[in-house]
This record gives structure tokens, sequence and C-alpha cells, in this order.
């Protein structure tokens, strides 16, 4: 795979030394000047014919004066003086450079998983006694259509078969599955999580909320500006000035023997100086150097877990003064864990609520088996009450666990404190009377405050966190992390409004997030951030940053990863244009001849490869000075 994206550069790399052999060698077959300009032509062709597209596709954009313009005239130009292999080496030279960043891109788009994948591909249909597997698209609002544990809702609807729970991150980020009631709606891109639920079709499939979000990121992805590699801009200037020095070169000559002053204009020299000044300009330096400098920064970012989906992305973090998180799966753990249990008795309470729990798959029963342990006793006759709990039999005990709404429907008083606290609660009663409650919450990440410490010392000016879960909850998170303002209670368009308003207000915003409800607000966000391993395949695909080890505090990094690359670009492009108006200079007074202006940007693009090594070692360099640091040394 790497032999075939170099084999174009191989082509004309190894025409390139043979064409300079046979010419330098005195081979009889080069004598004749049309055999050698036809070898450098087809040396030139593998790598010079997509640059040349590109420039002419730029200049049908109004986008005249690329780098890629500016390359095509110097290449042209170098024909025309007879200057063959700088024509060849100038576009090789970019090629070996592009091909690198597109390996690095290619490495990090390797990682991503399709986007829809999520979309269900069929749905159970009940017509009768009979069922039927469809495609949704098929499907036709009013029917019934049937979803078991563990399946993905493929359409809208209304909940036919009494309450149901289900797991609706996909479309909240919530990390607590929801009860929903018989009667109300079901989405698209729920999942159900304890017994098979049939629901009437409400929408088609093209206007169901997976359908609603996918519509979404397409047109934020439409509607968000492509972020434009440093030297794209920098060629804006560079290029148009060049051309215009090289055009009075030959004019300003003229001129002045036009005034009377003696001075004797033969139009071939001064348009010989000129091609040769273009020749010169053309900057091999940086079409090999920054490249490779964008490679290095994808490549370093990515040694630490952070995937760059192109060089533009590295550009585009160091303008963000805006860092927006979702709150479930990205600053939390996005898992359940008991916090708290309280009671008269909690070991007798936490044992029998365990042994009810152990032979189910619902994500509060996990938590609550996993922090008893061993802790277990005798229970029978366990029944489930979908959307509600459980009760079972323990000693000859009648015992209920589930939510405040199993105790209110069985009559059971408890503290009216309860019903206030943000967090999930399993309420337990023995015997008709209340007996105390397990508290479960979703816990914050080891390093989430320290994230939003570290974007503080990068500049990020605000902060804010959106979710769907409860406002009291986010509320919480945000004071935990210290962030300016949490936002909770949202669903996906809400996002997208909220990010909208800061961009309207000038802000350049990151969105950090990892679910499915997340990529709407991925794609229109200046820098989409997804969390890699635990995230949705649909959030990971949308954006433009991947954090593979799902630590928060990883966001800090990729902007300094962007700002180490951007300075090292910036340092070869001063490095390079320095020592090359130096050498034109020369040239324009005859003091330098084509090879060694050669010569010069050869040794310019070897520092400058030098200067992009940094990138991978500078990461090393400062972890063992901060651990050392650390350790007091």
């Amino acid at each position: 795979m790497v032999t075939k994206k170099f084999q174009k550069p191989i082509i004309s790399f190894f025409m390139l030394m043979a064409g300079i052999c046979f010419t330098e060698g005195g081979a009889v077959i080069f004598n004749n000047g049309i055999v050698r300009l036809a070898w450098f032509i087809l040396a030139f062709l593998p790598v010079g014919l997509g640059v040349m597209r590109e420039a002419w596709e730029c200049a049908m954009k109004k986008e005249v004066f690329s780098e890629f313009m500016l390359m095509t005239i110097a290449s042209i130009g170098a024909f025309i003086i007879g200057e063959y292999p700088e024509a060849v080496a100038v576009m090789l030279f970019y090629c070996v450079g592009e091909t690198l960043q597109d390996m690095a891109v290619d490495k990090a788009r390797d990682n991503i998983r399709s986007l829809m994948e999520f979309h269900p591909k069929m749905a159970v249909i009940v017509r009768g006694n009979h069922k039927v597997a469809d495609k949704p698209e098929n499907v036709i609002p009013g029917e019934i259509i049937e979803v078991k544990p563990g399946e993905r809702v493929p359409l809208d609807g209304i909940l036919t078969s009494g309450d149901a729970a289900f797991n609706t991150a996909a479309l909240t980020g919530e990390s607590m599955p929801r009860t929903i009631e018989n009667g109300h709606e079901v989405l698209a891109g729920m999942i159900a999580t304890e017994s098979v639920a049939r629901i009437k079709v409400t929408r088609p499939e093209s206007e169901s909320a997976v359908a609603r979000i996918l519509k979404m990121v397409e047109e934020a992805s439409e509607r968000k500006a492509p972020a434009e590699l440093f030297i794209r801009k920098f060629a804006r200037i560079y290029t148009p000035a060049v051309i215009a020095l090289a055009a009075l070169t030959v004019i300003v000559p003229y001129i002045w023997s036009a005034a009377g002053t003696g001075f004797v204009y033969d139009f071939s020299t001064w348009f010989y100086r000129a091609l040769i000044f273009l020749v010169i300009s053309c900057p091999c330096a940086l079409v090999i150097s920054i490249p490779l400098s964008y490679f290095a920064g994808i490549g370093a970012a990515s040694r630490h877990g952070i995937l760059f989906k192109g060089g533009n992305w590295l550009d585009a973090v160091t303008h963000i003064d805006t860092v927006v998180f979702d709150k479930t799966g990205t600053l939390t753990r996005g898992v359940f864990s008991v916090t708290k249990v309280c009671g008269n008795d909690t070991g007798k309470l936490l044992a029998t609520v365990a042994a009810m729990e152990r032979s189910s798959n619902h994500p509060i029963a996990k938590a609550i088996t996993a922090y008893a342990g061993d802790r277990t006793t005798e229970v029978s006759d366990v029944k489930d009450l979908p959307g509600y709990g459980m009760t079972a039999t323990a000693g000859g005990d009648r015992w209920l666990a589930g939510t405040l709404r199993l105790l209110d429907r069985e009559n059971v008083s408890y503290p009216e404190e309860l019903k206030s606290v943000p967090e999930t609660i399993v309420a337990c009663a023995k015997n008709g009377r209340y007996e105390g409650y397990i508290l479960l919450a979703d816990t914050l990440k080891d390093d989430a405050a320290e994230a939003v410490r570290r974007l503080r010392k990068c500049g990020i000016s605000r902060m804010d966190i959106l979710s769907g879960d409860k406002q009291a909850l986010v509320d919480k998170v945000a004071a935990e992390t210290k962030v300016d303002k949490g936002y909770g209670d949202l669903m996906p368009e809400g996002k997208v409004r909220h990010i909208e308003q800061l961009q309207r207000e000038g802000r350049n915003v990151a969105f950090v997030g990892d679910g499915i409800n997340d990529a709407p607000v991925l794609a229109l966000s200046n820098v989409g951030i997804a969390m890699g391993a635990m995230g949705s395949d649909m959030a990971v695909e949308t954006a433009d940053v991947v954090i593979q080890t799902d630590h928060p505090s990883k966001v800090a990094e990729a902007i300094r990863a962007g700002k180490r690359t951007v300075s090292v670009v910036r340092q070869n492009i001063v490095m390079a244009i320095g020592i090359k108006v130096a050498v034109m200079l020369l040239g324009l007074a005859g003091m330098a001849n084509l090879w060694g202006a050669v010569f010069a940007d050869v040794g310019v693009a070897l520092l400058a490869v030098l200067n992009a090594t940094r990138i991978f070692f500078g990461r090393a360099a400062g972890e063992r000075s901060g651990a050392n640091r650390n350790n007091g040394h």
C-alpha cells in the first residue's frame, strides 16, 4: 500500500536520476536536445500533472495565486531556460511531502468506522398473527412494529405495549435509561432495555429522529467553513508577489532604457533572468518541509492517542477560544456506580437488592451487583415491573426495590426530600414500610477537572457543558469541573442552536463529545473533537479530531500540538524565504547561477526538515522535564 502511494514519485525520481546521469555522462542519445527534453517531460508528468490540474481547478474557482500555480509557472520556466532537472525536482519534492501527509491522514481514517452502521436496517412489522421483517423505509405510519430488548428502535412512534425502559443515549446522551409510559412517544435510535416493546409508527423513515440527526449533520457540514492550511494563506501573498517581481524584472530595465539613461536593454537577457528568478523563488524547501511538518504533527499527536484528520485541523485548533463539552461519556464515565447506601440496615438492604437484581442486564442492576460483591441473600418470587422496579420475597418478607413511583403505587410513605435528589435512586421497602435507598450516579472522569484547568492555561476563555441530562446533574458537574456554564435537558437541535449562538458572537468553537446526538454539533463547530475509545461511530466519523484514549485532558494537548506544529511551519517559512530573498537578489545581480540557487534551496530544505523533526521529540522532552519537576528534581 505504501509503495503504491509512492509509485509516481518513485518513477519520477529514477527517471530524474537517470536523466542527470545520462547528461553528465555524455550519453550519445542525450546529445539530441529533443530526446533529452522528451525524457525529462516523461519524468515530469507522473508528479507534475496532478499539481498542474490543481492549479487549473483553483484558477477556475478564482483562486489564481495558489502554491500550485507558482510551482507550475516555475516548472514551465525551468523547461523554457533548459533547466529540465530543476523542473522535475520542484514537483517531485512537493509530491513526496503531500504523500507523507496523506499517509498520516489515511492512518487516522483507518480508525474511523462507518457512519451509517448506526441506522437500523430492518424493522419487524406485526400484521395480525404474523411478523414480517422489512426495510424501515417500507413501513407505513399506523403500522405496529416490535422491538426486542437490546434492539434499536427503527422508527418514531407511540408505545402500545405498556410501560417500558429505553436507553436514550443516542438522542439525548442521558446515562440513565428512561422509562416511557404506555401511549407516549418513542423515537428512532432508542434501544429497548428490559422487555419487548410494540410501537405504533407515527412518521415515515425519512422523518424519523435518526433521519433528522443525519440531516442535521449533513446541513451542518455544508455550513461549516473548511479549515485552511497556513501554507495556503501564505501562498496567496507569496505567489502574486513573486510573479509581480518576475514581471518587474523584465519591465523595469525596459523603462530605464527608454528614459534615455544610455542603458542598453536586451529583452532575451532580462526575460531569462526573470525565468531564473521564478525558478529560484519556487519554494522547494517549503513544499517538502511544510507538509512534512504537518505529517510530523499528526504523527506525534497520534502517538499520544490524538488523531487529526488532516494538517488543516492542526491549524484550526490554534484559533479556538471556546470549548464546549458534552457531559455523559466525555466529562463523566458514562457508567453507573453506587455512591451511597442509606437505611436502617444497609448491609441487609444491599444484599437483598443485589440478589433481586442479579439476573438483570439493566445498567443499574449491574452497578448494584458489582458494588455488593459477594454480599447476597436468598430471594424468591422475583418479579420485574417494567418502568417501576422489582418485587421479591426474602426471609418471608415482601421487598420492593425501584423508583419512587413504585413506592407511590404501593402506597409506601418515604421522606419528601428524596424527590429533590438529582441522582438516580433505588428506593426500598419491606412489608409496606420504607427501608432506605441506594444512590447511583455517573461519576466524573479522573482528569475532567484537570482538563478544564489545562484549557484555561492554553488561553481558552470560555467553557460550557451541553447535555440531555437533568439540569440539576449538569449544574453539579459544571460546579465540580469549574466550567463557565452548564445547559441540561437538551435535544440535538438545542445543542446546535447553542453552538450557532456562540459562533454569531464571533467565537471559534471546539465541541467535545462522544454520542450520536453530538454528531450535528461536531459537524457544525469550528473544530469537532470526538472521544473515540467509547464514542459512537457517527460521532467519530463526523469529528475533525479523535481522542482515542477518552481522556478530556487530551483536548488541551491537541491544542498544544497544533500550536507547536504551526510554530515550526512559520519558522521554516521565515528561514526559507529569508535565504530565498538573498539568493534571488544575487541572481538579479547576476552573481548567482541557477544550480547555486538549487543547492542553497536543498540546504534550506534539509534544515527545514530537521526543524520539522523537532515536533516528534518536543513532547517527549516536555514530559520528561515535567516529570522531573514533579519529582522535585
